[in-house]
């Protein structure tokens, strides 16, 4: 059996937080995507591959992240 919860009449210290995540609508990617085929490096793949696992995502995800990191910093310069 579970120990009863015994609520004392004290009072609380309450901190209101600003709302610090974004709408929706910036949740959702609406990038067009383009389907490619590219041979990669066994080694590279298995990286991402053993990554990905870890973190519970899919390894085709984290690198079509890597590739658009990459284009967003160079077509800045």
């Amino acid at each position: 059996m579970k120990k009863k919860i015994t609520y004392k009449d004290e009072p609380m210290e309450i901190e209101v937080i600003k709302d610090f995540l974004p709408p929706p609508s910036r949740l959702v990617p609406n990038d067009e995507t383009v389907k490619v085929t590219i041979s990669l490096n066994r080694a590279s793949v298995e990286f991402f591959k053993s990554n990905a696992s870890k973190h519970k995502t899919k390894y085709q995800k984290m690198i079509r992240r890597v590739l658009d990191e990459y284009a967003n910093i160079y077509a800045k310069i």
